[in-house]
């Protein structure tokens, strides 16, 4: 099967690390994904069924509306990448307005998915970031020709007929999962050092108090409820005690959030596998 590109740019996405994942995710029947993000495992695994979910909702939003109406929401998005939207003042417009315009609507929902779609191919870098009160914050990338993804949005639409997609923290994504499902967690990364310090995807970040409930979750899963859990994390110190109970993998990948070419460098990555034997 040919890799499968997601329709969003996303900064730690999965895309370079499918093969790898794929290797070491158990046989199942469904796939539970509590951090889904641009969805690369989703788009490039084939289990009967699939449980994604998130717990930024203009994302749920955009999936779920591109898996009930993709031939509108295509069409719509289509006409937001022209060269009249490719400037900086336009896009702090679009930017503005997404960020005054609520969820109260179909309509509302609907124009905020069409600006997410288009701040995340025009936007610096794919980044997805919110700050405290919530309102997205990535400046303008500044692109040539910014590439609409019409042949992803598709595939991604077709696919999704397998899928639910819900907006929820990830302890209530695994209260659901069942027997015959696995999980993979794909969370916001362990910081390779004190300084380095990427949060805020949600407007509320990721703690390492957090990357430790959910390591505790997860083998509390696999070992007790008999759902095999597996988890990519960078191979920190930190994230080696947090998977003590877990079966680890390194596999390396490259980085590319950093603005010049010279700063992308390979880094170790996990892949903790908790699964009773």
């Amino acid at each position: 099967m040919k890799k499968q590109r997601a329709f969003l740019k996303w900064a730690g996405g999965k895309y370079g690390l499918v093969e790898d994942i794929q290797r070491h995710l158990p046989p199942a029947r469904k796939l539970v994904e509590p951090f889904v993000g641009a969805g690369s495992i989703f788009l490039n695994t084939d289990y009967e069924q699939y449980l994604l979910a998130d717990i930024n909702p203009d994302l749920i939003n955009l999936y779920n509306l591109l898996k009930a109406e993709p031939e509108r929401y295509i069409a719509e998005a289509k006409r937001w990448f022209t060269p009249e939207y490719n400037r900086k003042e336009v896009y702090l417009d679009i930017r503005a307005q997404f960020n005054k315009t609520g969820c109260d609507s179909e309509d509302a929902i609907f124009y905020r998915s069409l600006a997410f779609l288009y701040m995340n191919r025009f936007g610096f870098n794919g980044l997805c970031r919110y700050n405290k009160k919530g309102g997205f914050n990535v400046p303008f990338g500044s692109y040539k020709k910014p590439y609409f993804p019409e042949a992803e949005l598709e595939f991604f639409a077709e696919k999704a007929k397998r899928a639910t997609f819900i907006c929820e923290s990830y302890p209530d994504t695994f209260r659901r999962a069942r027997k015959g499902s696995v999980i993979y967690c794909d969370p916001p990364y362990a910081p390779l050092s004190t300084t380095a310090n990427f949060t805020s995807y949600s407007g509320a970040g990721f703690t390492l108090d957090d990357q430790a409930a959910l390591a505790d979750i997860a083998e509390k899963t696999a070992y007790e409820r008999g759902i095999p859990v597996l988890i990519s994390n960078h191979d920190t110190t930190l994230t080696r005690r947090l998977y003590h109970g877990a079966q680890l993998n390194v596999v390396k990948v490259k980085r590319t959030i950093s603005r010049n070419g010279a700063g992308r460098n390979k880094v170790d990555e996990l892949l903790a596998l908790f699964a009773a034997q």
